[in-house]
């Protein structure tokens, strides 16, 4: 994104609508409550000065105590009245207010689940997500600022309507002509230039700040290495580095030169004592100039008798409030029109488009699950790698076979499985289900005959059956059924709590901490509760001991009974439970048959791993 990049103002207009929208869509009563509370919050102030000013005014004039008792008690009520809406509209923007970011999480977070996998997995949205994520957490940009701005916003239009009715009288009060400086307090010019010279600072004021947000603004993409660079830093104090933190007392890394060098770019002299620090400065001491003129132009007025105390102090409060609201609203207009950079990197990510094809075609509800799988001359490079990571696969297997996958670190082995999975697509070739190509079929459909579990799983901080299940409503005596199938049974009849016992500790001190190879078990019941036609492990017993790994393996012809079993595995013995192996080199099916045949091949690739492992079990 270049921040540099002038956008013209029906650009910045459409990107703000667009973003408000977005936000109307999602959670309209954010903008209800602010502008309620804002409105009445707002006049507060107003009707307290005005009504201050009429009883101030009583005392000093005729003190007629019928007409300051009714002053009294309706200044007392209206600041009950007022003060139980405020109280009542603020703690439901509050509220609201509180679910904001959750809200701003959870629309970037729907883009991201529903965005093709190759699009996620690409580093361009990571970058993109990235910028986006980094822009809202610490400045508040983007999404965010729209919400943030428009409060401001209404506060500013309700202060000014309000100050004008008060200070509307102001000008237009003249002093006696045997007054003090009469001529020159009742001279149109001299009011003309006072008023202009408001005018002027009210405006300077929010201008200088909106100028210093731009330089912000110029330097976000500068900002999105630091704060990544700061936060990689604190992780240092996340719960898992803490084993290598203290072995390797990373915590006396000198990190004194980097953070030396960051103090002496510059963004750091921007912001500590270059232009965005004397921006800054001079838009403060510019609105504190106002105040003094409206104080000495009010004042001199005051003594000359052009109005009593009670008005003097109704025009200098208002006066200073309708200053402070013009600049507030103009600041929030600049802030807005900045923002709006930042909004059109939020949009760039939330409309990356989807390139799959989805499909429309029903996939066959078969009571037997007889599906058959086959690569045609399938071909796949990454979008930004040149090189192919599978070549011209050609293979098929069908419903019921249990198929190992081995191959040296970077043989294709995950290419094909996400390519089988459809998580991509081939880039040459096709992908047959039944004789039709996958793509035609729907995709949820199509993913759904699937079971998965890969080497980078995740397990969550909730209990140990709504993990299995992924959901909170679950079956749990089939859940239990599938732990023990995957050989947690022993482990599960240890836990007080069962299928309620939360793993972890981020939310619960009674959690529990799980190891590698329980994590696995875990990992593999949920493949098994999801109870699909394909059962797919990547490295499904890479962090169990031999004899787990065995009971595991033991199991497999009751586990997948009717289900296509697909093993990912680096442990060749694991092999031998399979009736058919294919053996990937260098992004190619070179071999393909049971153990018996291909390690029976003394020239294969197979027979050479297989005795590159056999030699550490055999004295």
């Amino acid at each position: 994104m270049n921040n540099n990049e002038k956008l013209t103002a029906k650009e910045t207009r459409t990107l703000i609508f667009r973003g408000l929208k977005i936000w109307w869509e999602a959670r309209p009563a954010i903008f209800i409550s602010i502008f309620l509370h804002n409105f009445t919050s707002a006049i507060t102030p107003y009707v307290a000065i005005f009504l201050s000013a009429q009883i101030i005014d009583e005392i000093a004039g005729s003190q007629n105590r019928t007409n300051l008792r009714h002053l009294v008690l309706v200044a007392l009520l209206s600041a009950l009245i007022l003060g139980l809406l405020v109280a009542c509209f603020n703690r439901w923007k509050n509220i609201q207010m509180a679910e904001l970011h959750r809200t701003h999480e959870k629309i970037l977070g729907n883009k991201l689940l529903s965005m093709d996998f190759n699009s996620v997995d690409s580093h361009r949205i990571r970058d993109l997500y990235a910028q986006v994520d980094q822009n809202a957490t610490y400045g508040s940009w983007g999404l965010l600022r729209l919400v943030h701005s428009f409060e401001r916003i209404i506060r500013g239009l309700v202060s000014i309507i309000g100050a004008i009715v008060l200070t509307a009288s102001f000008f237009t009060a003249t002093v006696a002509y045997d007054a003090p400086l009469a001529n020159l307090l009742n001279h149109p010019i001299f009011t003309i230039f006072i008023f202009v010279a408001m005018i002027i600072i009210t405006f300077l004021s929010p201008y200088l700040s909106n100028k210093a947000n731009k330089r912000h603004v110029n330097h976000a993409e500068e900002l999105k290495f630091t704060n990544r660079f700061f936060s990689a830093v604190f992780g240092m104090m996340e719960p898992h580095r803490q084993t290598d933190v203290r072995m390797y007392r990373q915590d006396k890394i000198n990190l004194s030169p980097i953070i030396l060098r960051f103090s002496e770019t510059k963004l750091a002299k921007d912001f500590s004592r270059g232009p965005i620090a004397i921006l800054h400065t001079l838009s403060a001491a510019i609105s504190q100039v106002f105040i003094g003129i409206a104080y000495l132009f009010v004042g001199l007025k005051a003594w000359a008798g052009a109005f009593g105390v009670g008005a003097m102090t109704q025009y200098i409060g208002s006066i200073t409030a309708l200053s402070q609201a013009v600049s507030s609203l103009f600041e929030a207009i600049g802030e807005l029109v900045n923002n709006a950079h930042f909004l059109r990197t939020t949009f760039e990510f939330l409309d990356e488009p989807n390139h799959m094809y989805q499909g429309s075609l029903t996939l066959e509800k078969r009571e037997d699950n007889k599906y058959e799988i086959e690569f045609k001359n399938v071909s796949f490079k990454y979008p930004t790698v040149d090189t192919y990571a599978l070549k011209n696969v050609s293979m098929k297997f069908r419903m019921g076979e249990r198929l190992a996958i081995v191959g040296e670190n970077g043989s294709g082995k995950t290419t094909f499985i996400k390519l089988l999975a459809r998580l991509y697509d081939p880039t040459e070739g096709e992908i047959l289900l039944n004789g039709i190509d996958i793509r035609k079929y729907d995709y949820h459909e199509y993913i759904n005959i699937f079971s998965v579990v890969f080497q980078d799983f995740k397990l969550l901080a909730f209990d140990l059956g709504e993990n299995v299940a992924s959901g909170v409503e679950y079956d749990e005596a089939r859940v239990t059924e599938c732990l023990e199938g995957a050989g947690f049974g022993e482990r599960l009849a240890t836990l007080d709590r069962g299928l309620k016992t939360r793993l972890y500790k981020d939310f619960d001190d009674e959690g529990i901490d799980v190891s590698g190879g329980e994590a696995q078990k875990i990992a593999l019941a949920r493949a098994l509760y999801k109870d699909a036609a394909f059962i797919i492990l990547d490295e499904p017993t890479a962090a169990l001991d031999p004899i787990a790994e065995h009971e595991v393996y033991s199991r497999m012809n009751e586990i997948t009974k009717g289900k296509t079993a697909i093993f990912i595995s680096h442990r060749l013995s694991s092999c031998r439970f399979c009736q058919d192996i294919a053996v990937f080199h260098e992004g190619e099916l070179i071999q393909q048959g049971s153990h018996d045949v291909l390690v029976s091949d003394e020239d294969g690739k197979y027979h050479e791993l297989w005795h590159a492992q056999a030699q550490y079990y055999i004295e």
